[in-house]
């Protein structure tokens, strides 16, 4: 493993931000870590760069215990949220600050700088003010400092979150590719979910300080490991259930759940696609109480008119009911998952 996390604990006040969490980090591999304001996830990454001292555990690099070893000397690249540029200094000049640092020579200075410049979509910027840029291009400024040096190590800490939504889904989509052309190990954090998914080969959500779940993007998505993960993720459609054999007691009534499902009372999870809306004297009789257009399809919100949890409903524009109508629901044990 490049990188090692062992039992990584750091306390503030008493309190734990970081609670003996382990993580391995391969060679080449694209590590997304994702959790909600105060998880724990920026604090890991300042403990791997050296700029956090742990209270308890260890962190290793290529096998060696990085304790005592100041950041600089670390052989990791980091990136931040607001680029911190130097405003005084050209692009040039700002991405060939690692390189000096590390005692290269103006010509090795100028090669790297053309050579990272192109590869980040920036070709004869060098000498443009770092003012001047655009939020995107200060970015890739900042991605072609942090790699100048060729770190073992790429770490980005909410790499994308000050630009504009459709900036950022194009940039993730060059980072991965850039990434993956360079074979370049990165370690991110961020608590965009749609980022995280479209950029790693393995997602790890935190919560507390602790790791809830880590997997490939796909496995996370299928299958949350519990409800912080599944509401995390944006699954509005959780209920407690008793499940014996393929079928759920809730309080939507009788839900059919995956054979070799877990036994007992368990969090059902029912994705909104596993929502069908039927006429209205079929099925579990609701009302329709508001209809969001998301692009692609139509979420429907409807409350059981006997009780129970609101349900979210994915449904084709031309087919969505209208705000107060009756409709009928049944659900599709394909679409849900029962809950550790």
């Amino acid at each position: 493993m490049l990188l090692s996390l062992a039992d990584a604990t750091v306390r503030f006040g008493g309190r734990a931000v970081l609670d003996e969490v382990g993580l391995d980090v391969a060679e080449h591999e694209i590590v997304c870590v994702l959790g909600p304001s105060g998880s724990g996830k920026s604090t890991l990454l300042r403990v791997v760069a050296g700029l956090q001292p742990l209270d308890e555990g260890r962190v290793l690099l290529d096998g060696r215990d990085q304790g005592g070893v100041p950041a600089h000397k670390r052989g990791v690249g980091l990136m931040f949220q607001d680029h911190q540029l130097f405003p005084q200094r050209d692009v040039g000049a700002n991405v060939a600050f690692g390189l000096r640092m590390h005692g290269a020579t103006r010509t090795q200075q100028d090669e790297r700088v053309r050579e990272l410049l192109d590869l980040v979509g920036l070709p004869g910027a060098a000498r443009r003010a770092v003012g001047a840029l655009s939020g995107g291009e200060q970015q890739r400024v900042a991605l072609a400092r942090a790699l100048a040096p060729r770190p073992r190590l790429l770490m980005l800490d909410e790499p994308l979150g000050q630009l504009d939504r459709s900036l950022r889904e194009r940039l993730v989509v060059e980072l991965r590719e850039l990434f993956g052309r360079l074979g370049t190990t990165v370690l991110a954090v961020t608590h965009d979910q749609g980022e995280a998914f479209a950029l790693a080969d393995r997602v790890v959500v935190m919560r507390d300080g602790r790791i809830a779940q880590s997997g490939t993007p796909l496995e996370v998505w299928q299958r949350p490991a519990d409800e912080f993960v599944a509401r995390f993720l944006g699954f509005e459609n959780v209920v407690e259930g008793t499940v014996a054999g393929e079928v759920a007691d809730t309080a939507w009534g009788k839900v059919p759940v995956p054979s070799g499902a877990a036994q007992g009372v368990r969090s059902v999870l029912v994705r909104p696609a596993g929502v069908r809306l039927l006429a209205a004297d079929e099925g579990l009789r609701c009302t329709v109480a508001a209809r969001t257009f998301k692009g692609t399809h139509v979420a429907v919100h409807v409350h059981p008119q006997e009780g129970g949890p609101r349900l979210e409903a994915a449904c084709a524009l031309r087919e969505a009911p209208e705000v107060g109508d009756t409709v009928g629901v049944e659900f599709d044990p394909a679409e849900i998952v029962v809950l550790n």
